[in-house]
């Protein structure tokens, strides 16, 4: 099934919300966090009515998310310029994930410019190579065109960045499409060499650049960079590009490497 028709599936039953994780979108034992992600961020909408454009999503991967789940929504401000949303996400594990939405409105400022350049040696999209298809990867990936966005460096470094799309976007919220697939990359030290041990996000921040995240045929830039690791955790920044490298959204994610 589509995303989209996943996304449309969605039911509410009085104050609550039901779907489905199907394993198609899962990596190990639960959801991908972008689905995840994806899937309190459709529910947010459906709550807020009429919403100004999201602005920014502070997401904790709190538990697995796996099959039937039950999404509970609540607005906790909504201002004259925007609204903030939480969003909890639990299944018969309990919670799996709790989300803040910020949605705001453009404001004049004096304030314009623009510092979040895509990689200097970014391959052209049309010149970029497929990445080998593994049975390592996870399940989600299925779902998923990818190819290596940049030279391979002369040296490991702890840092990946990849063109990644959906193989089938019909009928998604441009914004939706985003945040399913920002997410999608390995963590950044995987880009040291293959890790034996589990790993598992712990949070995730993303400030969006803009409130129309178009792209050439559905291809996104994305990259990921560990810029800290020690004592089983690491924290990597992360971005997002059109394929013409227009910054899209930025963002900070920690991680849990267990070896």
């Amino acid at each position: 099934m589509a995303a989209g028709e996943l996304f449309a599936a969605i039911r509410q039953e009085g104050d609550r919300y039901l779907a489905e994780v199907p394993n198609e979108w899962t990596q190990g034992r639960t959801s991908f966090g972008g689905y995840s992600a994806a899937l309190a961020y459709e529910v947010a909408r459906r709550l807020g009515g009429e919403l100004p454009p999201l602005r920014s999503a502070q997401i904790a991967f709190v538990g697995p998310l796996f099959g039937d789940v039950e999404l509970a929504a609540r607005v906790l401000r909504k201002g004259r310029n925007a609204t903030w949303i939480a969003v909890e996400i639990t299944s018969e594990k309990g919670v799996g994930l709790s989300a803040t939405f910020v949605f705001m409105q453009a404001l004049d400022s004096r304030y314009d410019f623009d510092r979040v350049a895509a990689p200097a040696d970014m391959v052209p999209l049309d010149k970029a190579r497929d990445l080998p298809d593994s049975p390592m990867r996870p399940q989600f990936t299925r779902n998923l065109d990818m190819k290596f966005a940049r030279p391979k460096p002369g040296e490991p470094q702890a840092e990946l960045c990849w063109y990644v799309r959906l193989k089938e976007r019909d009928g998604l919220d441009p914004m939706t499409e985003l945040l399913l697939i920002a997410d999608s990359l390995p963590p950044g030290v995987l880009g040291l060499g293959p890790i034996a041990a589990p790993m598992s996000s712990m949070t995730w921040q993303i400030n969006l650049l803009t409130d129309q995240p178009a792209t050439e045929d559905g291809w996104f830039m994305l990259e990921s960079r560990a810029e800290h690791a020690r004592d089983g955790s690491s924290h990597q920044t992360m971005g997002v590009w059109d394929a013409s490298g227009r910054p899209l959204a930025a963002q900070t994610q920690s991680f849990a490497l267990f070896g």
